[in-house]
């Protein structure tokens, strides 16, 4: 490497030294204020838990003592929370709420519901860390902290207000310096060693300010991350609850969805195969009485009457499992739902939709929108109306979301109402453990969007 390259990256590295150092300083101010404030939240907290807890235990014998433990759990976790949001104070990333209440979906009553902080490992962490770990690592840092601010800003300013000290008894200290170190401070005067001494006190303890309070900051946020925190196992907890939702939407959603199919077809092609055999068996009796005209207008009524219920049938069968959608693929399916739909369509469909969205959620969302034209038809008063479908990648640039929207110029009002379509989309949404988001404000526009989540498709 030359010498120019050299001197280049010497350069650098000051540069970044001294970018980081003053970000560093930056959030100084907030961690001291943090370092001083929570010194004063710790001390409140082990005064309140502490009396609460070991009252409420002590009480355990009749009863009484329950509610106090329980209650205590929950200014615990006050305490906790609080702490929490002061160390945003010192800008290092915010802790994750934890899971509170990892009971089973269905499961309550009065006992499950006083008990449920005790049945949980969090209250007690809350509880352990308010009345124990934090007072104590709170008081080293506070006296820390407060030595780094005294002597730092102290030191820097003592020639100013150093001089109003009374000196009596002794209290000229740099003499005595000044004697024991005359190679050093020879013919100097007691003031002018104590300025210095201080000054040079001031400049270490403030150059390091920053380390020393963003180290303990740092620390309190450790701790604070391990015990105050979310875990593995509340993402997990989290999870399963999701789950147990969605299956439960998606179970109502399909029964809804055959409860009417089975509507429809009692309502629709069953009666015209009624029909339909009613005209046969009198068809069959002009035959047998020789009116071949009569025969044959009766003929011609079951024939109409058989494909006007091989017609309905066709609809019915579209809207559980299209061809279209089984043959081409959800693209083409969208885009034959947008041609079929007496309003001006505009459509903007990605057909690399197609490539990562799995049959469930094909038929799903070609069923949403199916549902949402129509409702656009009947209801909104639209002129126009817009589809869009595209695909949201995650993180790691992969498709992890189909985002659907179904945008119309009508009157506007829609909202969700209970056994009725849009709530029966959400909860078909809700299967997939997807999200339907409705906006519709009085006089227009309406914009219902499906936001799906993608699983892998099979190979």
């Amino acid at each position: 490497m030359t010498t120019d390259g050299v001197t280049a990256a010497s350069g650098a590295t000051r540069e970044g030294f001294w970018a980081d150092y003053g970000r560093a300083w930056t959030r100084t101010p907030g961690s001291a204020i943090y370092l001083l404030t929570v010194f004063v939240l710790a001390m409140v907290s082990v005064s309140l838990l502490a009396s609460l807890f070991w009252t409420g235990v002590g009480l355990l014998v009749v009863i009484v003592g329950l509610p106090i433990v329980v209650g205590t759990l929950y200014v615990a976790r006050g305490f906790g929370l609080a702490d929490r949001g002061l160390l945003r104070l010192t800008g290092l990333p915010p802790i994750a709420e934890p899971e509170w209440n990892r009971d089973k979906p269905g499961t309550g009553g009065f006992w499950m519901t006083l008990t449920r902080p005790i049945r949980n490992a969090h209250y007690w962490l809350y509880l352990v860390h308010g009345m124990i770990v934090n007072p104590v690592i709170s008081t080293i840092s506070f006296v820390l902290t407060t030595v780094w601010l005294s002597v730092g800003l102290g030191g820097l300013t003592y020639w100013i207000w150093g001089g109003f000290i009374p000196r009596d008894n002794g209290g000229d200290w740099g003499r005595y310096v000044a004697d024991a170190l005359p190679w050093m401070f020879g013919g100097w005067s007691a003031w002018a060693v104590e300025v210095t001494l201080y000054l040079i006190a001031g400049i270490v303890f403030t150059f390091t300010m920053p380390w020393v309070l963003g180290g303990l900051a740092r620390g309190h946020h450790a701790v604070a991350q391990g015990m105050l925190g979310r875990w593995r196992s509340d993402d997990l907890a989290a999870e399963v609850r999701a789950e147990a939702a969605a299956r439960g939407a998606a179970v109502h959603a399909e029964d809804v969805a055959l409860r009417r199919l089975e509507r429809d077809i009692h309502d629709g092609p069953q009666q015209r195969l009624v029909r339909l055999q009613l005209d046969l068996a009198a068809l069959e009796r002009r035959a047998e009485s020789g009116d071949a005209d009569a025969a044959a207008e009766l003929a011609r009524e079951a024939r109409g009457h058989a494909k006007a219920a091989l017609d309905e049938l066709r609809a019915l069968s579209s809207g559980v499992a299209p061809p279209l959608l089984q043959d081409r693929g959800l693209a083409a399916a969208l885009s034959a739902v947008a041609a079929t739909t007496p309003l001006v369509v505009h459509t903007d469909i990605d057909p690399a939709i197609d490539v990562v969205t799995s049959p469930e959620v094909a038929r799903t969302v070609y069923f949403v929108v199916a549902e949402l034209f129509t409702n656009v038809v009947k209801h909104s008063g639209a002129s126009a109306v817009t589809l869009k479908a595209a695909l949201r990648s995650s993180v790691s640039g992969a498709p992890s979301m189909l985002d659907v929207w179904v945008v119309d110029n009508g009157r506007g009002g829609a909202s969700y109402v209970a056994g009725h379509g849009l709530e029966g989309l959400r909860e078909r949404v809700a299967g997939l453990r997807g999200m339907l988001v409705v906006d519709s404000p009085a006089g227009g526009p309406t914009s219902i969007g499906a936001h799906v989540p993608l699983t892998p498709v099979a190979s």
